[in-house]
């Protein structure tokens, strides 16, 4: 049996599990949770965006539309159907959310460097491809 600290699985949980922790802490200050602010991303990327539970979110996450909901209720976004086909939902941002655009985009920067900060060159270039959202 490997130790702990050889079992890729195990590290790869503990690494998500304090990215999470660091960006929920800077994301309170708004009222936001990371799932929620990958719904803001989302909309602030395209704005208008089908709502796809499977897409936007793991399919194992128990009520994903729950997320959508509240903030639809905090006044981050708005959902609206879609003009040619009722059955869709768009999203997209609220004036409040726009308010603070350029703090979550500093915030979600600021938190990926302060994660990347003790890798070397060569372990940081992952950082350099495309965000998948």
């Amino acid at each position: 049996m490997t130790s702990y600290r050889d079992n890729m699985v195990f590290l790869l949980a503990k690494v998500h599990q304090r990215a999470q922790a660091v960006l929920k802490k800077h994301l309170q200050v708004h009222g936001l949770t990371p799932m929620q602010c990958l719904i803001w991303s989302r909309s602030w990327r395209k704005r208008g965006f089908r709502w796809s539970y499977r897409q936007e979110i793991d399919p194992g996450y128990r009520y994903p539309g729950g997320v959508l909901d509240r903030m639809v209720t905090a006044g981050w976004v708005r959902r609206e159907s879609d003009p040619t086909d009722g059955r869709i939902a768009r999203i997209y941002l609220t004036d409040r959310a726009n308010e603070v655009t350029a703090d979550l985009i500093g915030t979600s920067s600021g938190r990926n460097n302060e994660l990347l900060e003790k890798f070397s060159p060569v372990e940081r270039v992952v950082d350099a491809l495309p965000a998948p959202i």
